[in-house]
């Protein structure tokens, strides 16, 4: 709902024949061998992605729309609860259990990944997925900061073998001079420049599908009087590594994160994409 960016982000224009972030991600994801793109969304903008995205991505990948809606019947949940924001993150993900059959990666639409990060995912999906071993793209958390105020970061703990331990949701993380710090009950505790951290980029098998539904009815009920309490993915990483239930691969890049968390952020993602169209990793018109 980009409530602190003021419009509707995810089909703003940034590159220069006003390509979305998401044309960029869903270049990457076709190059590096992605089959399909599932758009999850609110059924009202369905028109306006299909006249926005059909064109330019027909032939190229299949194209499917899910929608995200506040019904709680779906999952069973026979009891009215109170919302004034979406579930979250998790929540999106169960909206395309119903038609995602293969192994499949998760991602923001507002958040530059880069290919390299792609081309890593599809090697673990093909190779090395299964229903009990998932993946997650980390990234640097030097190369995921906003010069513009804090951001929320999902820093994780991995084990020597480079599996993820733990993943802690940092609310408040910025820049203070020449160090990067999170901001917790007032204190601020130093982190490292390349402390890995979760910019949303999962991978997983459709058997994550039936594992989030059931926490999701949980986090429903034991959340009814909070209505602004959101069911995000590091949820269901932290359960499923906690129960044993599941292993994550934390797969690093050191690829340049960018993303559009404040208006002020929109200059500098239109000169990084300039920058990249420059250094010829993309064509100056995308889709031609």
């Amino acid at each position: 709902m980009a409530s602190r960016y003021g419009s509707m982000k995810q089909i703003d224009g940034f590159g220069p024949n006003g390509e979305t972030i998401i044309d960029y991600s869903i270049f990457d994801a076709i190059k590096a061998g992605f089959g399909k793109v599932v758009f999850i969304i609110k059924e009202e903008f369905v028109e306006n992605f299909k006249s926005i995205y059909e064109p330019k991505l027909k032939g190229r990948i299949e194209i499917d729309y899910v929608f995200q809606n506040f019904d709680l019947k779906q999952f069973g949940i026979e009891e009215e609860i109170y919302r004034e924001k979406p579930w979250g993150t998790a929540h999106a993900i169960l909206s395309g259990r119903h038609i995602i059959k293969e192994p499949f990666c998760v991602i923001n639409a507002d958040d530059y990944y880069g290919f390299d990060a792609f081309k890593k995912m599809v090697d673990f999906l093909n190779t090395d997925a299964s229903d009990s071993n998932f993946s997650i793209i980390g990234y640097q958390i030097g190369k995921t900061l906003s010069e513009f105020g804090s951001v929320s970061r999902g820093v994780c703990k991995t084990s020597e073998a480079g599996y993820l331990e733990e993943i802690n949701e940092r609310t408040q993380v910025y820049k203070k001079g020449d160090i990067i710090v999170y901001e917790e009950n007032g204190q601020e505790y130093p982190l490292a420049f390349d402390t890995p951290v979760s910019m949303n980029f999962w991978g997983f098998t459709p058997a994550v599908f039936k594992l989030a539904e059931e926490l999701f009815k949980k986090f429903a009920i034991e959340n009814k009087e909070k209505p602004k309490a959101e069911f995000f993915i590091p949820l269901i990483g932290e359960h499923l590594v906690r129960t044993n239930q599941a292993t994550f691969k934390v797969i690093p890049t050191d690829s340049q994160w960018f993303g559009v968390t404040y208006k002020e952020d929109k200059p500098f993602v239109q000169a990084s994409i300039d920058q990249l169209v420059k250094d010829g990793i993309y064509p100056e018109k995308l889709w031609n």
